[in-house]
């Protein structure tokens, strides 16, 4: 038999129910200083104070300063101890239930194994950049916990949605509220024994979970348990640092917008000559003032100069047998964004922006119309793209996806014991 993830229940540090709402709060690494500085400003029960703890301090600070780290864990331990936050006195699963719209996404909240991630179970398809890495290993190492959740996807099992379904079914959630981007959350325990075992056996049948979004939150989790193993040289396994903290959710239920992209400048071209040399490549429309959205993979929206135009990648541009190579993001890169606009390296390019789809299009004429040149709004990523290129073990460009909705930070904590 080959290898399978290894899941397991877990006692949850969590939030008071009658402060679920108060506590919870966006991921760290959605929001600026600035936004979340105003989340939080008149909420003492945020845990924005935990995920980014610079907010307490003076406003020029450094966020990788020690003094952040120092003040992560004073926040952290005073949640503890005027029990805004409580810990489970066994270990459970839970269902964690979010709902935008007319979209539903139903998680199971577990841990999964540092080993699997080690061994190709947990399947990445991003490069993590090392100070960021680092980063969330401190935060981590000062508050001694897994503060917030990686997205984790699997390849829909009918068996384990049916069971989570069931118990939603009978029982009554432990916390139901709305955040204040109008996406309502619901959490219910699974304390059942028998339940328990049954979810832990299904997992052992599924050979693989894909890192959705998180990859920062992993790797970190990964190297502090690795370094923690080092100093323990006893260790047995069953220590929490050995695990991750995770939301897993079937592919099926996933939504993914386009990860829009505007670029500072025309690269030395004039308007119509940088048309000209994008038509070598696309074929190109021109479809007005209103933004242009494609409904259809390989084709773009693109803004320039108050107008929109619609272009399509031509025959002979890509590769349809590479699953990076076809990828759009990867398309608009090889063909237009590189090779005329000069953007070698998306990841570090200071010329280049990219704006979550969640902002819409509007963001993209807003910045275009305030002093960028040209954006381009993009297709969206499929989830079976995704898993095509983990499989293949490759590396998505950066910025290909955009998840939504978030998991919240603040609702599961698990103390690395």
């Amino acid at each position: 038999m080959g290898k399978v993830a290894v899941v397991r229940p877990f006692m949850a540090l969590r939030p008071l129910p009658e402060l679920a709402e108060r506590v919870s709060s966006p991921p760290y690494d959605v929001l600026s200083r600035e936004e979340a500085e105003k989340l939080a400003k008149d909420n003492p029960y945020s845990f924005l104070h935990v995920e980014r703890a610079e907010i307490d301090l003076e406003e020029n600070i450094d966020p990788y300063n020690e003094a952040v780290y120092q003040k992560a864990r004073e926040n952290f331990m005073k949640m503890k101890e005027k029990k805004i936050l409580i810990k489970d006195g066994k270990e459970c699963y839970y269902i964690y239930r979010e709902r935008m719209g007319d979209r539903v996404q139903t998680g199971l909240v577990a841990l999964v194994s540092i080993d699997d991630y080690l061994n190709g179970v947990v399947k990445r398809h991003e490069h993590t950049l090392p100070e960021k890495e680092e980063d969330r290993v401190k935060h981590m190492d000062y508050c001694n916990a897994h503060t917030s959740p990686v997205f984790l996807a699997y390849k829909a099992d009918e068996r384990l949605k049916n069971l989570l379904k069931m118990w939603i079914e009978r029982k009554t959630p432990v916390y139901d509220f709305t955040s204040e981007d109008g996406v309502s959350h619901s959490v219910w325990v699974i304390e059942d024994v028998e339940v328990m075992k049954e979810i832990t056996e299904i997992f052992k049948e599924i050979p693989a979970l894909y890192i959705a979004d998180g990859h920062h939150r992993a790797a970190a989790s990964v190297a502090l348990g690795l370094r923690r193993r080092e100093s323990l040289k006893n260790y047995s396994g069953k220590e929490g640092f050995n695990y991750f903290l995770a939301v897993i959710i079937p592919h099926d239920e996933l939504y993914i917008m386009p990860y829009n992209r505007v670029v500072r400048d025309l690269n030395g071209y004039s308007e119509e000559g940088f048309i000209q040399k994008v038509k070598e490549k696309f074929t190109l429309e021109e479809v007005g003032v209103t933004p242009f959205e494609p409904k259809e993979k390989h084709t773009f929206g693109m803004y320039l100069k108050g107008k929109w135009y619609k272009i399509k990648a031509k025959e002979g541009t890509f590769d349809s047998s590479d699953p990076i190579g076809c990828l759009d993001v990867s398309i608009l890169q090889d063909n237009l964004l590189k090779p005329i606009l000069g953007i070698e390296n998306p990841r570090t390019d200071k010329r280049i922006e990219f704006v979550g789809g969640i902002r819409g299009t509007k963001e993209l004429e807003e910045k275009v119309n305030k002093g960028m040149a040209v954006a381009f709004s993009l297709y969206p990523t499929s989830i079976e793209e995704i898993f095509a290129v983990a499989d293949f073990g490759g590396i998505m460009p950066p910025k290909s996806t955009w998840f939504e909705p978030k998991l919240r930070s603040g609702i599961f904590v698990h103390e690395i014991d």
